[in-house]
Parts: C-alpha cells; structure tokens; sequence
C-alpha cells in the first residue's frame, strides 16, 4: 500500500471520528432539553423534592452545629420559615444548573 492510500485511510478515520463526535454532542444537547422539559413539566415534583431535601438538610445542619438542645427547636422553627425563600431561589437554580450536571454525570457513566 502506497503512503496516499494510508492518508486517505488516516483521513477517513478522523472524518468518522470528528462524524461521531459531532452524534455525540448532539445527543447530549438533546439529553439536556430533556431534562429541562421534564423539570419545566414537573415543577411540582421538583418542588417536593426540594423541599425534602431541604428539610433533611436543615434538620442534620442544625443537629450537627448546635450543641444546645433549646436552642435547636427555636431554629428549626426558624428554618421552616426559611422555607419558602429557599424554595424559590432553590427552584430558579436547579432549573437553571442540573439538566447540565445531570447530563454531565450520566455522560461520565457512560464513557470510559
């Protein structure tokens, strides 16, 4: 085989390549308009579930910090007060942020 004819093969190696990578990114993107679609279509289970993680969070939070037992009841009371800011600005940053690590971390899965 001739040096052109292992260029030509080389060349149409990397033009595969460069084809799948490009099918690849694009399935991503399409993996993250999902994702967001899904969130926007269920904001109320996303709600629930922030507020879940909230109140296990803040709970923990202050089991851990607080070494004084009366002082714990008064801020747990506080904290679900606290709840409904958490909530909006929670809600406006997971839809903003995790189609992307979503996608991110089941890419990294799927790739080795």
């Amino acid at each position: 085989m001739t040096s052109d004819g292992k260029l030509v093969k080389a060349q149409k190696r990397v033009i595969q390549r460069l084809e799948e990578e490009r099918i690849e990114q694009e399935r991503v993107d399409d993996i993250v308009l999902l994702l967001q679609n899904l969130f926007e279509r269920e904001e109320a289970t996303t709600k629930v579930i922030l507020d879940c993680l909230y109140d296990i969070g803040s709970v923990n939070l202050i089991n851990k910090k607080v070494p004084f037992q009366a002082l714990r009841g008064m801020l747990k009371s506080i904290a679900q007060m606290s709840k409904p800011a958490f909530r909006t600005v929670a809600l406006y940053w997971f839809k903003k942020n995790c189609p992307k690590l979503i996608t991110d971390w089941l890419y990294s899965q799927v790739t080795f």
